[in-house]
């Protein structure tokens, strides 16, 4: 069998992996967008390493759109095989895939009015609504360690790996020349044990080949004790004594329901000053519904803390206000008091977080949380880096509002916690081990990690190889 790393090679978004069998058969293991990637990231996102048409069957890892994303791009440009997925994956790709095309819509038109006064060619959008609605169409749900037969080749199940709801580590069964079956498993992205809301990852099968992310490869998190004191101290910073808005970028899945539930058991303890605290995405709105639908995923924590809780529910308290309509969002920006709003994107990239962060970057009674990771190039990662001045929608901003960061709320693991994740496995049995969904220096540092704890065969695929197992 072949393996193509048609993304998430040397980037951490983009995550697209090709499994080729002897007798043709093509599996891709993801098919994601790439984000925050500069001046390049519409032409990527535009074409693959391969041609949709001879793809036939996708194996989707989790909702995050670095990891859906490009479905839609894959069925206009001629797919139409299934589409497997997790129960919540399915949930969750459906108002995911239709905010992607709402986004680009929008974002596209305010480029292509700068294109058009400069005489340049406008831009098109990946895809629209109709190609999304062919996705969900295709897609199948498969739950947690089941197992599903793609071919007579090839067989896969899913194991719970705790990143966000529904998310998972794909392990492939494949059988070439009889006798000789393997197994390959993709991680997808790592999660972390205790979290606030999910279960811990679960150990896995043996595996002949790993294909590892791996984004936080090189550092570790600050510890999770103590992350809601270090909230709550940024909120009476921002909101109490400067009387500012703390405005936080955080991913509409598990990061914003994370925070929402940190808050809650702030008002349960009466920690909480009455603040207004605004949810400010439809996505993240409508995530935090489908989160709820899915109990049976949470924690056993969570599950005790819903017992004592007043509404039985660890989403809503009364100074949350979640937002839906558009003239709402723009009247936070027209309010000078104090308050919290969580939004999105998580990276700062698009949606409506942006415009709060244009509209309270020069006060600096104000204050930007930072809760998770940002490439290098997107709006949260310049200011994570510490630039004094940023460029948002084509203007450049003078950074004034504090900026603050708070690596606890990661739902990817750091180097440890991936290796305890790996540690499962026999290293001595494990043939190779594939890592992607990194930076490259990052990825040689988590290459040197990974030999030290007996891993033999670690190996860094270039965008765009191919390896035969």
């Amino acid at each position: 069998m072949e393996i193509k790393f048609c993304g998430a090679a040397g980037y951490v978004t983009g995550s697209r992996h090709l499994l080729t069998t002897e007798s043709g058969f093509k599996l891709l293991l993801d098919c994601g967008m790439y984000q925050g990637v500069g001046v390049n990231t519409y032409d990527m996102n535009a074409s693959f390493l391969f041609d949709p048409k001879e793809i036939d069957a996708v194996v989707i890892s989790h909702a995050h759109i670095d990891h859906t994303g490009a479905l839609p791009r894959l069925v206009k440009l001629g797919f139409e095989g299934p589409i497997y997925c997790t129960p919540p994956t399915l949930d969750l790709c459906q108002i995911m895939l239709n905010d992607s095309a709402f986004i680009q819509k929008n974002d596209l038109k305010y480029l292509n009015e700068r294109k058009k006064k400069r005489g340049e060619d406008l831009v098109e959008p990946l895809y629209d609504e109709t190609d999304v609605e062919k996705v969900l169409s295709l897609m199948v749900a498969v739950d947690y360690h089941q197992r599903c037969i793609v071919n007579e080749e090839l067989s896969f199940e899913y194991s719970d790996s705790a990143h966000i709801i529904g998310s998972a580590a794909v392990h492939v069964y494949y059988e070439e020349k009889k006798g000789d079956a393997k197994i390959l498993t993709f991680t997808g992205d790592i999660g972390r044990p205790n979290d606030q809301i999910l279960k811990d990852p679960e150990t896995f099968v043996q595996s002949d080949y790993i294909i590892s992310e791996s984004t936080y490869g090189d550092r570790l998190h600050e510890e999770n004790i103590g992350r809601d004191e270090h909230l709550f101290e940024i909120v009476m910073d921002t909101c109490v004594h400067k009387k500012g808005k703390l405005i936080i970028p955080a991913f509409s899945i598990d990061r914003t329901q994370e925070l929402i539930y940190s808050f809650d058991r702030m008002v349960s303890e009466g920690l909480l000053p009455h603040i207004p605290v605004y949810v400010d995405s439809p996505l993240s709105v409508k995530a935090t519904n489908i989160t709820r639908k899915f109990r049976k995923y949470y924690n056993q924590r969570l599950v005790d803390y819903l017992k004592t809780d007043k509404e039985n529910d660890a989403f809503d308290f009364p100074s949350l206000k979640y937002i839906g309509k558009v003239d709402e969002s723009k009247a936070l920006n027209a309010s000078d008091q104090p308050c919290i709003i969580i939004s999105a994107s998580g990276m700062a990239e698009a949606g409506r977080v942006k415009h709060h962060i244009r509209n309270n970057i020069e006060n600096k009674n104000n204050t930007i949380l930072l809760v998770g990771y940002c490439t290098p190039d997107s709006l949260g990662g310049r200011l994570k880096s510490g630039e004094k001045e940023v460029k948002i929608f084509g203007e450049m901003y003078q950074v004034k509002a504090g900026i603050r960061i708070m690596d606890s709320y990661s739902a990817h693991g750091d180097f440890n916690e991936m290796i305890q994740y790996l540690s499962c496995q026999n290293t001595g049995k494990v043939r190779e081990l594939f890592l992607v969904h990194g930076e490259p220096e990052v990825q040689k540092e988590f290459k040197k990690k990974l030999e030290n704890v007996g891993f033999s065969k670690v190996y860094i695929p270039r965008l765009g190889e191919t390896v035969t197992i």
